[in-house]
């Protein structure tokens, strides 16, 4: 039986093939609280590997949709017909791309927000013609969200404290972004260690490449483990 602090970790499968994810989730199945598709591993697999995860572990299809509201319906309600645990949508697509989301997901899935980007800055924002600070902009796109009836949302670590207190136990805070601590941050700008995460609010803690860029994915999950427990 899996530990609460397991529980709260979900690897993202960002590997080259079909093959090497299944092997992760074959190593990993029984040792974290689920797994995530993003774009590459969707991209090069399908729903294939969806299918083959729900042997092994809840699935979090991570992508990030971002359309027209009637597109975006249609996507939420076939991720709900694949039976994803979580999915993702961008709240920048506005309240009635939201609402449609919402409106088409299955009862049992959880329909999370993305606020900003973890490989975001102030900078970023402004070269597309945002003033605000990551974190006001952050807090404005997540009221959006809630008011439009989101799940959960997802943002750094650094903005997980400031959620927590907007919203409480309304909602679900998944944090990207997690460097356990001497890991490469590689090309994330907002990160914070698995403890600074939890402790900051977040439910769950999404890692990539510090458990599946090592030579024993498994061990690092546990010395993840052990750093929450």
């Amino acid at each position: 039986m899996k530990s609460p602090a397991a529980e709260k970790i979900i690897v993202a499968l960002d590997v080259a093939t079909e093959k090497e994810a299944l092997a992760l989730m074959v190593l990993l199945s029984g040792e974290v609280g689920a797994f995530k598709i993003g774009l590459q591993s969707y991209t090069t697999t399908g729903p294939g590997l969806i299918r083959a995860a729900f042997l092994l572990g809840p699935v979090f299809l991570d992508l990030k949709l971002h359309d027209i509201p009637n597109t975006v319906a249609k996507a939420v309600e076939s991720a709900g017909k694949l039976g994803v645990k979580m999915l993702t949508i961008h709240l920048s697509g506005g309240s009635e791309m939201i609402r449609a989301a919402v409106a088409a997901r299955s009862n049992n899935m959880l329909l999370l927000g993305v606020t900003v980007l973890t490989s975001s800055t102030d900078k970023t924002l402004a070269e597309i013609g945002i003033a605000e600070k990551t974190s006001d902009h952050v807090l404005r796109l997540a009221r959006l969200g809630v008011a439009n009836g989101i799940d959960g949302l997802v943002a750094s670590p650094h903005e997980a404290r400031m959620l927590r207190d907007e919203f409480g136990d309304k909602i679900k805070i998944v944090t990207p972004g997690i460097r356990p601590a001497e890991s490469d941050p590689g090309d994330q700008k907002r990160f914070a260690t698995p403890r600074e995460a939890i402790d900051a609010g977040a439910d769950y803690l999404v890692i990539g490449r510090p458990v599946t860029g090592t030579v024993d994915p498994k061990a690092a999950v546990q010395r993840i483990v052990e750093e929450l427990a």
